[in-house]
Formats: C-alpha cells, structure tokens, sequence
C-alpha cells in the first residue's frame, strides 16, 4: 500500500532519506515492514518532489520504474539539498494503471500530495463526491486512480479557501463516510508545513529543534520515533508538530 515521508528544516541531501539511511524508502520498496495488509513490495513506480532554496514551488521527478531500477535517482539525489521534501513509492492496487502519472507525489502550484492505501468499491463508491469536482478537474487528473482523486478532492478545498489540515481530514472523513474500510494516509506539504493523517496505514514522525520528518515507517532505530496512532491527524512546521 504504498510509501510515503515527508521532511521540512535545514536543507540536506535528498540521497539520505531515500537511499543512505538503515530503512531509506528505497529499502522499505522492497522490505516493508508494515503494509497492514496491503501488499508485500512497492515496485510500481516512485516520486520525489522539493523545493529548491528560494523557490515558491516545487520540483517534482517520477517514473513508473521502481526506485531501486533507477541508475539516474542515486546521483541526482546526492547532488540535490532541499529543506521541504515529499518521497513516495508506490504499490498499485489491483486494476489501477501502472505509470508514472500515477505516481506521487501529485502537485498544484505550491502543493506536493501523496496517498498511501486504497479506497474500497473505487471508483463507484466516491463517485458522489467526486461529481461535485469541475469537469475539468476531472478530465485533467494526472491518472484514473484513486489516488488522483482524493488529491483533485483535497486541491478543490484548498482553492475554496479551507485551511490545509480541514481539507486534508474533511476529505478523510467524506470517504470513510461513503467507503467504509479505505486505507486513507494522506501527506500533504507546501514547503513551509506538512499535514500527514493515519486512517488504516502505520506513520511514525521524528522530530529535533529544528527539523520534522515523517514518514510511513521509521527510517532509522533513533529512540525519536514516535509512532501515530489510527485515525489521527499531524500538523507539522520545521520547527513545531502536533498530533490531533
């Protein structure tokens, strides 16, 4: 059922987190040790997206490859520092496509969005909501998964105003309203703060002074880990995180 992490604080080396570190996402590809049921590997696609320093959005890379079959990601990531990172591979649900489109993360302007699980009875059972969406969302999402779907969701109450963290866990509750069971962990960042929710997935946060990461499973064996309880909602700044 996918992973995701999610990192803001000083800039460092993108290679870290997805490939140095004891359980770098690029481990937990092919050796999660948590998929609550969803899978066994992450082998059908990745992406990385960042904010450069200085910049107002951000810059995204994705394949439909897994992270490890890569032979270009390695360099670009040691040569790439960023202070704002969202990472995910991917697990495709039965049916769905397989290609880089359907990779996360997905992004608008400032916005980078990652889904880990499922929704249950897709694509009937959010049909309703997703009828409320302009046609044009519709017809432009970077691929028919469900995935895309919940972020065309999340990004129409982003644009009508609503705050970060009630858009992420509104979007949460509908689809648990009318798919009951879906495996709902969303991440959501805009380079200055992350909103991250547990519903049916594992998520654990590592904090210091001055940095935040979150991720699906911990990277490292720091006693720092802090496991998310389900059905929760993180709000985190580089400096700040909090679980509601």
């Amino acid at each position: 059922m996918c992973r995701h992490l999610g990192y803001l604080g000083p800039p460092v080396p993108m290679k870290g987190f997805l490939f140095d570190l004891p359980h770098a996402l690029a481990t937990q590809a092919w050796a999660p040790r948590d998929m609550r049921g969803g899978g066994t590997i992450n082998a059908d696609g990745f992406g990385v997206g960042w904010f450069p320093p200085g910049a107002d959005a951000p810059v995204r890379y994705r394949s439909s490859m897994p992270i490890w079959s890569d032979t270009a990601l390695p360099a670009l990531a040691a040569a790439t520092s960023s202070g704002a990172i969202l990472a995910a591979v991917r697990s495709a649900t039965v049916g769905m496509p397989v290609t880089e489109t359907a990779a996360a993360p997905f992004t608008d302007g400032k916005w980078l969005f990652s889904h880990n699980g499922v929704v249950r009875g897709w694509p009937g059972t959010i049909a309703g909501l997703a009828g409320d969406l302009p046609v044009e969302d519709l017809l432009t999402l970077d691929a028919p998964t469900d995935a895309a779907a919940l972020w065309a969701l999340v990004r129409a109450k982003l644009r009508a105003g609503d705050h970060p963290a009630k858009a992420v866990s509104a979007v949460v509750d509908e689809v648990l309203a009318v798919a009951p069971g879906s495996r709902l962990n969303l991440l959501l960042t805009d380079g200055t703060q992350m909103i991250a929710t547990t519903a049916g997935h594992a998520l654990s946060v590592c904090a210091r002074d001055d940095a935040v990461l979150i991720a699906s499973e911990p990277l490292d064996a720091l006693p720092n880990w802090k496991s998310v309880p389900d059905g929760r909602l993180v709000v985190a700044t580089a400096s700040y995180w909090e679980i509601t």
